[in-house]
Protein backbone atom coordinates (compact mmCIF):
# COMPACT_ATOMS: atom_id res chain seq x y z
CA UNK A 1 0.00 0.00 0.00
CA UNK A 2 1.25 3.38 -0.11
CA UNK A 3 1.97 5.68 2.06
CA UNK A 4 -1.28 7.62 3.04
CA UNK A 5 -0.26 9.63 5.84
CA UNK A 6 -0.37 13.01 4.05
CA UNK A 7 -4.13 11.95 3.22
CA UNK A 8 -6.29 13.46 5.44
CA UNK A 9 -10.28 12.36 5.27
CA UNK A 10 -13.41 13.97 5.72
CA UNK A 11 -17.23 14.14 5.43
CA UNK A 12 -18.15 16.82 3.69
CA UNK A 13 -22.07 17.70 3.31
CA UNK A 14 -23.02 19.27 -0.07
CA UNK A 15 -26.86 20.25 -0.74
CA UNK A 16 -27.94 17.23 -1.83
CA UNK A 17 -25.86 13.92 -0.09
CA UNK A 18 -22.98 13.67 2.38
CA UNK A 19 -19.68 12.42 1.07
CA UNK A 20 -16.12 10.73 2.36
CA UNK A 21 -13.82 12.76 0.28
CA UNK A 22 -9.96 12.35 0.70
CA UNK A 23 -7.65 15.60 0.70
CA UNK A 24 -3.89 15.74 -0.05
CA UNK A 25 -1.85 18.62 -0.86
CA UNK A 26 -2.08 22.42 0.75
CA UNK A 27 -5.39 24.03 0.66
CA UNK A 28 -4.28 27.00 -1.19
CA UNK A 29 -3.43 24.93 -3.99
CA UNK A 30 -5.01 24.69 -7.28
CA UNK A 31 -7.31 22.21 -7.36
CA UNK A 32 -7.95 18.58 -9.18
CA UNK A 33 -10.65 16.00 -8.35
CA UNK A 34 -10.26 12.70 -8.75
CA UNK A 35 -13.48 10.65 -9.83
CA UNK A 36 -13.14 6.50 -9.16
CA UNK A 37 -15.06 4.01 -11.12
CA UNK A 38 -16.76 0.61 -10.62
CA UNK A 39 -16.12 -1.33 -8.47
CA UNK A 40 -13.71 1.66 -6.80
CA UNK A 41 -13.65 4.32 -4.08
CA UNK A 42 -11.20 7.14 -3.44
CA UNK A 43 -8.79 4.27 -2.94
CA UNK A 44 -8.79 3.57 -6.40
CA UNK A 45 -6.53 6.68 -6.87
CA UNK A 46 -3.67 5.86 -4.19
CA UNK A 47 -0.88 6.09 -7.14
CA UNK A 48 -2.07 9.35 -8.62
CA UNK A 49 -2.66 11.15 -5.48
CA UNK A 50 0.80 11.53 -3.55
CA UNK A 51 1.98 12.38 -6.97
CA UNK A 52 0.25 15.33 -7.86
CA UNK A 53 0.18 16.94 -4.05
CA UNK A 54 3.79 16.72 -3.97
CA UNK A 55 3.95 19.18 -7.10
CA UNK A 56 1.45 21.73 -5.06
CA UNK A 57 -1.83 20.62 -6.27
CA UNK A 58 -5.00 20.06 -3.62
CA UNK A 59 -6.37 17.28 -4.52
CA UNK A 60 -10.10 15.77 -3.76
CA UNK A 61 -10.49 12.36 -4.35
CA UNK A 62 -15.09 11.50 -3.00
CA UNK A 63 -16.13 8.15 -2.44
CA UNK A 64 -18.76 8.97 -4.77
CA UNK A 65 -23.05 8.47 -4.04
CA UNK A 66 -23.23 4.88 -3.45
CA UNK A 67 -19.63 3.45 -2.26
CA UNK A 68 -17.67 2.97 0.91
CA UNK A 69 -18.56 5.62 3.38
CA UNK A 70 -20.67 8.11 0.93
CA UNK A 71 -24.16 8.31 1.53
CA UNK A 72 -25.92 5.63 -0.19
CA UNK A 73 -29.65 7.13 -1.24
CA UNK A 74 -31.84 3.96 -1.66
CA UNK A 75 -33.87 5.02 -5.17
CA UNK A 76 -32.55 3.75 -8.63
CA UNK A 77 -33.32 7.25 -10.16
CA UNK A 78 -31.17 8.57 -7.25
CA UNK A 79 -27.91 7.52 -9.42
CA UNK A 80 -28.44 9.08 -12.50
CA UNK A 81 -26.12 10.36 -14.24
CA UNK A 82 -26.75 14.14 -14.03
CA UNK A 83 -27.46 13.74 -10.51
CA UNK A 84 -23.64 12.25 -10.28
CA UNK A 85 -22.69 15.00 -12.28
CA UNK A 86 -24.29 17.85 -9.57
CA UNK A 87 -22.72 16.16 -6.85
CA UNK A 88 -19.04 17.28 -8.02
CA UNK A 89 -20.58 21.03 -8.70
CA UNK A 90 -21.64 20.51 -4.74
CA UNK A 91 -18.80 19.17 -3.64
CA UNK A 92 -16.95 21.78 -5.01
CA UNK A 93 -19.65 24.48 -3.74
CA UNK A 94 -19.37 23.26 -0.36
CA UNK A 95 -15.42 23.50 -0.76
CA UNK A 96 -15.59 27.18 -1.96
CA UNK A 97 -13.84 26.12 -5.06
CA UNK A 98 -14.82 27.96 -8.35
CA UNK A 99 -13.66 25.92 -10.97
CA UNK A 100 -11.04 22.74 -10.77
CA UNK A 101 -9.93 20.09 -12.88
CA UNK A 102 -11.58 16.83 -12.82
CA UNK A 103 -10.22 13.54 -13.62
CA UNK A 104 -12.37 10.82 -14.27
CA UNK A 105 -11.86 6.85 -14.52
CA UNK A 106 -14.64 4.28 -15.73
CA UNK A 107 -17.78 5.82 -14.40
CA UNK A 108 -16.21 8.68 -13.18
CA UNK A 109 -15.14 9.53 -16.66
CA UNK A 110 -19.07 9.63 -17.35
CA UNK A 111 -19.55 11.98 -14.80
CA UNK A 112 -16.89 14.02 -16.27
CA UNK A 113 -17.97 13.78 -19.67
CA UNK A 114 -21.33 15.07 -18.35
CA UNK A 115 -19.93 17.67 -16.33
CA UNK A 116 -17.80 18.84 -19.38
CA UNK A 117 -21.85 19.67 -20.71
CA UNK A 118 -23.91 20.20 -18.24
CA UNK A 119 -21.59 22.36 -16.05
CA UNK A 120 -18.45 23.53 -17.68
CA UNK A 121 -18.23 27.27 -16.55
CA UNK A 122 -17.10 25.32 -12.65
CA UNK A 123 -14.10 23.29 -15.12
CA UNK A 124 -10.76 24.25 -15.66
CA UNK A 125 -10.21 21.31 -17.79
CA UNK A 126 -11.09 17.38 -18.12
CA UNK A 127 -9.44 14.41 -18.52
CA UNK A 128 -10.69 11.00 -18.54
CA UNK A 129 -9.05 7.29 -18.65
CA UNK A 130 -10.86 4.64 -20.21
CA UNK A 131 -13.95 5.75 -20.85
CA UNK A 132 -15.67 6.93 -23.80
CA UNK A 133 -18.48 9.51 -24.81
CA UNK A 134 -21.71 8.44 -23.50
CA UNK A 135 -23.20 8.97 -27.14
CA UNK A 136 -20.40 7.10 -28.62
CA UNK A 137 -20.65 4.52 -26.44
CA UNK A 138 -24.10 4.29 -26.96
CA UNK A 139 -23.49 4.14 -30.80
CA UNK A 140 -20.96 1.34 -30.48
CA UNK A 141 -23.14 -0.67 -28.50
CA UNK A 142 -26.06 -0.53 -30.90
CA UNK A 143 -23.49 -1.23 -34.23
CA UNK A 144 -20.83 -3.34 -32.39
CA UNK A 145 -21.97 -6.99 -31.57
CA UNK A 146 -18.14 -7.32 -30.25
CA UNK A 147 -18.85 -4.21 -28.00
CA UNK A 148 -22.24 -6.13 -27.07
CA UNK A 149 -20.79 -8.88 -26.00
CA UNK A 150 -17.89 -7.30 -23.69
CA UNK A 151 -20.85 -5.35 -22.19
CA UNK A 152 -22.90 -8.06 -21.29
CA UNK A 153 -22.88 -7.39 -17.30
CA UNK A 154 -24.32 -4.02 -17.63
CA UNK A 155 -27.17 -5.94 -19.00
CA UNK A 156 -26.92 -8.61 -16.40
CA UNK A 157 -27.02 -5.80 -13.62
CA UNK A 158 -30.22 -4.49 -14.57
CA UNK A 159 -32.46 -7.40 -12.50
CA UNK A 160 -34.21 -5.86 -9.33
CA UNK A 161 -32.24 -7.73 -6.35
CA UNK A 162 -30.99 -10.24 -8.53
CA UNK A 163 -27.53 -9.52 -8.67
CA UNK A 164 -27.12 -8.92 -5.19
CA UNK A 165 -28.81 -12.10 -4.02
CA UNK A 166 -26.19 -13.94 -6.91
CA UNK A 167 -23.54 -12.21 -4.40
CA UNK A 168 -25.09 -13.42 -1.36
CA UNK A 169 -23.18 -13.19 1.99
CA UNK A 170 -19.83 -13.19 0.05
CA UNK A 171 -20.54 -10.81 -2.14
CA UNK A 172 -17.28 -8.05 -1.34
CA UNK A 173 -14.84 -11.30 -1.77
CA UNK A 174 -16.41 -11.92 -5.21
CA UNK A 175 -16.03 -8.70 -6.52
CA UNK A 176 -12.25 -8.68 -6.59
CA UNK A 177 -12.77 -10.60 -9.80
CA UNK A 178 -14.16 -7.49 -11.47
CA UNK A 179 -10.92 -5.62 -11.13
CA UNK A 180 -8.51 -8.77 -11.73
CA UNK A 181 -10.51 -9.50 -14.78
CA UNK A 182 -9.67 -5.37 -16.10
CA UNK A 183 -5.97 -5.89 -15.36
CA UNK A 184 -2.83 -7.58 -15.85
CA UNK A 185 -2.22 -10.29 -13.54
CA UNK A 186 -0.86 -9.24 -10.17
CA UNK A 187 -1.77 -5.73 -10.82
CA UNK A 188 -3.56 -5.60 -7.27
CA UNK A 189 -1.75 -7.35 -4.31
CA UNK A 190 -3.50 -9.31 -1.48
CA UNK A 191 -3.25 -6.55 0.70
CA UNK A 192 -4.70 -3.85 -1.53
CA UNK A 193 -7.62 -6.33 -2.41
CA UNK A 194 -8.44 -6.79 1.13
CA UNK A 195 -8.68 -3.06 1.72
CA UNK A 196 -11.07 -2.58 -1.17
CA UNK A 197 -13.00 -5.41 0.38
CA UNK A 198 -13.85 -3.44 3.29
CA UNK A 199 -15.08 -0.61 1.24
CA UNK A 200 -17.30 -3.27 -0.68
CA UNK A 201 -18.72 -4.81 2.84
CA UNK A 202 -19.80 -0.95 4.13
CA UNK A 203 -23.77 -1.32 4.51
CA UNK A 204 -25.92 -0.72 1.33
CA UNK A 205 -22.32 -0.43 -0.73
CA UNK A 206 -23.16 -3.58 -3.39
CA UNK A 207 -26.88 -2.26 -4.17
CA UNK A 208 -25.48 1.60 -4.60
CA UNK A 209 -22.74 0.55 -6.30
CA UNK A 210 -25.08 -1.29 -8.91
CA UNK A 211 -27.67 0.96 -8.68
CA UNK A 212 -25.23 3.03 -11.41
CA UNK A 213 -25.64 0.52 -13.83
CA UNK A 214 -29.18 0.63 -13.45
CA UNK A 215 -29.83 4.51 -13.41
CA UNK A 216 -27.95 4.64 -16.38
CA UNK A 217 -30.44 2.67 -18.62
CA UNK A 218 -33.36 3.68 -16.92
CA UNK A 219 -32.42 7.71 -16.74
CA UNK A 220 -30.37 8.79 -19.37
CA UNK A 221 -28.83 12.51 -19.04
CA UNK A 222 -31.13 14.88 -20.79
CA UNK A 223 -27.95 17.30 -20.77
CA UNK A 224 -27.52 17.75 -24.72
CA UNK A 225 -24.14 16.97 -26.21
CA UNK A 226 -24.98 18.29 -29.57
CA UNK A 227 -22.30 21.23 -28.83
CA UNK A 228 -18.65 20.04 -28.06
CA UNK A 229 -17.44 20.45 -24.66
CA UNK A 230 -15.91 23.99 -24.29
CA UNK A 231 -12.51 23.08 -21.73
CA UNK A 232 -9.51 21.53 -22.85
CA UNK A 233 -9.95 17.75 -22.26
CA UNK A 234 -7.15 14.85 -22.17
CA UNK A 235 -8.04 11.18 -23.05
CA UNK A 236 -6.21 8.56 -21.83
CA UNK A 237 -6.73 4.71 -22.67
CA UNK A 238 -4.98 1.84 -21.74
CA UNK A 239 -4.97 0.13 -24.94
CA UNK A 240 -5.53 -3.56 -23.70
CA UNK A 241 -8.75 -2.62 -22.38
CA UNK A 242 -10.58 -5.86 -22.13
CA UNK A 243 -14.13 -4.04 -21.13
CA UNK A 244 -13.88 -1.17 -23.62
CA UNK A 245 -13.04 -1.30 -27.55
CA UNK A 246 -10.28 1.34 -28.33
CA UNK A 247 -12.13 2.57 -31.21
CA UNK A 248 -14.00 4.66 -29.01
CA UNK A 249 -11.16 6.13 -27.21
CA UNK A 250 -10.59 8.52 -30.84
CA UNK A 251 -14.45 9.33 -31.59
CA UNK A 252 -14.70 10.59 -28.06
CA UNK A 253 -12.45 13.71 -29.47
CA UNK A 254 -15.03 14.67 -31.87
CA UNK A 255 -17.20 16.00 -28.73
CA UNK A 256 -14.01 18.22 -27.59
CA UNK A 257 -13.45 21.67 -28.63
CA UNK A 258 -9.68 21.00 -27.67
CA UNK A 259 -9.36 17.52 -26.79
CA UNK A 260 -6.06 15.17 -27.13
CA UNK A 261 -5.85 11.34 -26.98
CA UNK A 262 -3.25 9.48 -25.63
CA UNK A 263 -2.68 6.03 -26.06
CA UNK A 264 -1.22 3.40 -23.25
CA UNK A 265 0.32 0.30 -24.69
CA UNK A 266 0.11 -2.66 -22.33
CA UNK A 267 -2.11 -1.40 -19.77
CA UNK A 268 -5.57 -2.05 -19.67
CA UNK A 269 -8.56 -0.67 -18.64
CA UNK A 270 -7.15 -0.24 -14.97
CA UNK A 271 -4.28 2.25 -16.69
CA UNK A 272 -3.79 4.18 -13.32
CA UNK A 273 -2.94 1.22 -11.36
CA UNK A 274 -1.46 -0.77 -14.67
CA UNK A 275 0.74 2.40 -15.39
CA UNK A 276 0.68 4.57 -12.67
CA UNK A 277 3.64 6.69 -13.49
CA UNK A 278 2.54 7.36 -17.45
CA UNK A 279 -0.47 8.30 -15.91
CA UNK A 280 0.78 10.53 -13.24
CA UNK A 281 3.00 11.89 -15.64
CA UNK A 282 0.16 12.64 -18.25
CA UNK A 283 -1.65 14.25 -15.62
CA UNK A 284 0.87 16.71 -14.15
CA UNK A 285 1.38 18.08 -17.46
CA UNK A 286 -1.81 18.69 -18.42
CA UNK A 287 -2.54 20.33 -15.13
CA UNK A 288 0.49 22.32 -15.63
CA UNK A 289 -0.78 23.64 -18.69
CA UNK A 290 -4.42 24.18 -17.21
CA UNK A 291 -2.84 26.33 -14.20
CA UNK A 292 0.34 27.73 -15.96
Amino acid sequence: MHDTAQIHLRVIATKAVRLHVAFAGPEDGPPIVLLHGFPEFWYGWRHQIPTLASEGYRVIVPDQRGYNLSEKPARVRDYATDTLADDVVGLLDALGIERALVVGHDWGGGVSWALGHRSPERLRGLAILNCPHTSVFQRTLLRSPRQLAKSWYMFALQIPWGPEALLGAQGAKRMGGALKGGARRGTFSPDELATYREAWSQPGALRGMINWYRAGMRYPSATPTHQRIPVPTLVLWGEDDAFLGAEMAEASLAYCEDGRLERIPGAGHFVQHEAPEIVGAHLLAFAARLYG
